[in-house]
C-alpha cells in the first residue's frame, strides 16, 4: 500500500492585524503579573472596562468601611449602602461633600485614606491614558500578496509598502527572513530563519510607496524552491519595518509576513505611479495590491 506525506498544517507567526499567532501551552498567565503592559496593549474599550470596574469595586469597598463604623456621614441614611457608596465617591473625586460630610474620627481617617488612594489613583489613571495616546504607531500599509518575477532577467521576490500618514518616514529600514519547516536527521521538526538580502533595504525618506525586491539567486534560500515545496514545508516569508515618525521624532516599526499561499509566481504588480496633467507625481493606492501576469 502506497503510504502518503502528511503534509505540515498552515502556520502564520503573524497575524493579519499584526499579533503574535502562537499557542502558549503550560506557561503561566504572565500579564496579570505585569498590569501596565496589560492595559497598554489590550482594546480601549477593554481597557475603559477595567479602570471603570476598579473604580465602582473601590468605592463600594470603601462604602461598607463606612457602614462599619457605625452613623459616621452626616445627613447620611443609617446603614443606607447608596448613601455611603455617592459619600465615597465624593471624597475620592475630590468634589465636595454638600451636605454630607464625616462627624466622626473614624469616618475622618477613612476620608483621608481614601483621599490620598483617590490622588494616587487619579495620577496612574492620567499616566496610563497619556501613555496610550502618546504611544507610537506606525500606519505602513503592506501588499496582500507578494510576487515573484523576473527583475533584469533573474527571479525577483517583490512586495510592495506604503506609508499611510502624510509624512515622511526617515531611515526606513527593511527586513525580510523566511521562515521554513526542516526535518533533521534525527527526524526532529525544526523552525528555521534565514536572512534574505535586499536590493534596497534602507531608505532615507519613505513617504509613498517603496517596492521591496529579493533577487534569488545562488545565495538565496529560495533558491531552486518551488510552490509545492513552499507549501510543503510551510514556507513564510516575514517582513519587518523600522524608521522615524518624522511628526512625534519617535521609532515606529511595523510587521507583516507572507505564506507561501499568498505569493504568487510569474505575476507582477499593476502600476500605480503616474503623473497629473500639471506635472504633479500621483499614486493610485486603490490599486496598491493589483497584480497581472507577466507579458499583459
Amino acid at each position: 500500500m502506497k503510504k502518503t506525506r502528511r503534509k505540515a498544517p498552515k502556520l502564520r507567526m503573524i497575524n493579519r492585524d499584526g499579533g503574535f499567532n502562537v499557542v502558549r501551552i503550560g506557561a503561566s498567565n504572565y500579564r496579570w503579573r505585569d498590569p501596565y503592559h496589560l492595559l497598554l496593549t489590550l482594546c480601549w474599550y477593554k481597557t475603559l472596562g477595567l479602570i471603570s470596574l476598579g473604580y465602582v469595586l473601590a468605592n463600594a469597598f470603601f462604602a461598607l468601611a463606612y457602614l462599619a463604623g457605625g452613623d459616621g456621614i452626616e445627613n447620611a441614611r443609617p446603614g443606607n449602602f447608596l448613601d455611603a457608596f455617592f459619600f465615597s465617591v465624593q471624597t475620592m473625586a475630590s468634589i465636595g461633600y454638600g451636605a454630607m460630610y464625616p462627624k466622626t474620627l473614624y469616618a475622618n481617617v477613612l476620608v483621608t485614606i481614601e483621599a490620598l488612594l483617590g490622588l494616587i489613583g487619579l495620577a496612574m489613571a492620567t499616566g496610563l491614558m497619556f501613555a496610550r495616546f502618546s504611544l507610537p504607531k506606525a500606519r505602513v500599509m503592506f501588499s496582500r500578496v507578494a510576487v515573484i518575477t523576473p527583475y533584469n532577467g533573474m527571479p525577483t521576490l517583490m512586495f510592495r509598502v506604503a506609508n499611510e500618514r502624510q509624512n515622511w518616514i526617515l531611515e526606513a529600514q527593511v527586513r525580510v527572513t523566511l521562515a521554513r519547516s526542516e526535518i533533521s536527521k534525527e527526524g526532529d521538526v525544526m523552525r528555521r530563519f534565514f536572512d534574505m538580502p535586499l536590493l534596497r533595504s534602507h531608505s532615507p525618506l519613505f513617504a509613498l510607496s517603496w517596492t521591496v525586491m529579493h533577487t534569488i539567486d545562488e545565495s538565496s534560500p529560495l533558491y531552486g524552491v518551488t510552490p509545492e515545496v513552499m507549501i510543503e514545508d510551510d514556507m513564510e516569508v516575514v517582513v519587518t519595518l523600522i524608521g522615524v515618525d518624522e511628526t512625534v521624532s519617535q521609532t515606529i516599526h511595523a510587521r507583516h509576513s507572507y505564506i507561501a499561499e499568498e505569493i504568487l509566481w510569474n505575476m507582477r504588480f499593476v502600476d500605480i505611479l503616474s503623473k497629473t496633467r500639471e506635472g504633479r507625481r500621483s499614486i493610485d493606492y486603490s490599486r496598491f495590491h493589483d497584480v497581472m501576469p507577466i507579458g499583459d
